[in-house]
């Protein structure tokens, strides 16, 4: 069980949570839904060690970061970046998960010769790799257009899938919170207003998405 309690962080006279407690159930994928600017990222970066904060956090030492930017090495190939995270991987390890990501022909390619896409393809593949156990990932389809956004969702479900861990991401994307997530929680004003589940099945029967999305959607407006 991931847990923050009474947690309590703010940026100069802005708070931003304010004795914030939360339970994360293991080996699901949890999304805190919410509009920018209410404080997603700063939740991530505390349970990763990255952000200062008062109260407690029990959560895994070792810790997969999916960014909204890959940032990946620029010197180093996609080959050479993934062995940074996993130096006992065996070339065929990396070699079969860059063909899940249908992005094999890629594995000798340096960043800068990458799309947008595929460099995130790369850093689920970074994620997965790396042996913690715990993914956060953060807005990491944000910036794509839609056909891709859902191969990379449907990508990384079938990842999780083998191998089951952890995962916490946010969004400001309905879509994407029902398409991926077991559980979805609405972040607003510094609390969890409210918790959808999903049954845990992907993909998604249209209905099922419809009828958690449209949900959502009125309880958004509703406010």
């Amino acid at each position: 069980m991931i847990k923050l309690t009474d947690i309590t962080k703010r940026y100069e006279e802005k708070i931003i949570f304010d004795h914030f407690s939360l339970e994360l159930p293991e080996n699901k994928i949890t999304c805190i839904l919410g509009e920018s600017g209410v404080g997603k990222t700063t939740l991530l970066n505390m349970i990763a060690g990255l952000t200062a904060f008062q109260g407690h956090i029990e959560a895994p030492e070792k810790i997969s970061y999916i960014f909204q930017e890959p940032r990946l090495i620029p010197n180093l190939t996609v080959k050479e970046n993934l062995k940074l995270v996993s130096k006992l991987s065996e070339d065929e390890e990396i070699h079969t998960l860059l063909s899940i990501l249908e992005i094999e022909d890629k594995i000798d390619t340096y960043p800068n010769q990458l799309s947008g896409g595929e460099a995130q393809r790369v850093s689920i593949a970074r994620a997965f790799l790396y042996d913690g156990d715990m993914i956060l990932m953060d807005e990491p389809f944000s910036s794509l257009d839609l056909s891709l956004k859902y191969r990379l969702i449907c990508y990384f479900s079938f990842l999780w899938k083998q191998c089951p861990r952890t995962v916490l991401f946010v969004t400001h994307s309905i879509e994407e919170a029902v398409l991926l997530a077991d559980n979805i929680l609405l972040l607003r004003n510094g609390k969890i207003e409210k918790e959808y589940s999903i049954e845990a099945s992907l993909p998604r029967k249209l209905t099922d998405q419809e009828n958690i999305r449209n949900c959502i959607i009125q309880d958004v407006i509703g406010k």
